[in-house]
């Protein structure tokens, strides 16, 4: 017999999908950004950081309000954004094979 106390109480066992599951079933992919920008103390220095998020290709609107965001709030300015972007969620490859194969 199984008691309450055995039965995990995550989302998993209540049929609930997580939010960034769901995206990537809308073409969400995982999106990361390299940004290299200026020190506002000392412009002759550059510094990177690194951004991640799921968003859309090829027009990136999470990226592109994030880097609006940097240049009206922030002091270091931009100098490159270097993006790499992959969805998740792919169809499946798969390959027929005619043969049969045995193991002793």
């Amino acid at each position: 017999m199984i008691s309450k106390a055995m039965v995990p109480q995550d989302a998993a066992c209540h049929g609930v999908v997580s939010e960034d599951f769901k995206r990537q079933l809308a073409g969400y992919g995982l999106t990361t950004a390299e940004i290299l920008y200026r020190r506002p103390d000392h412009r002759w220095l550059l510094q990177s950081y690194v951004w991640q998020n799921y968003d859309l290709f090829p027009k990136f609107p999470a990226l592109q309000d994030f880097l609006t965001f940097w240049q009206n709030k922030l002091e270091g300015p931009l100098v490159s954004v270097t993006v790499a972007h992959s969805k998740l969620i792919k169809p499946a490859e798969l390959k027929a094979v005619d043969g049969l194969f045995r193991l002793h």
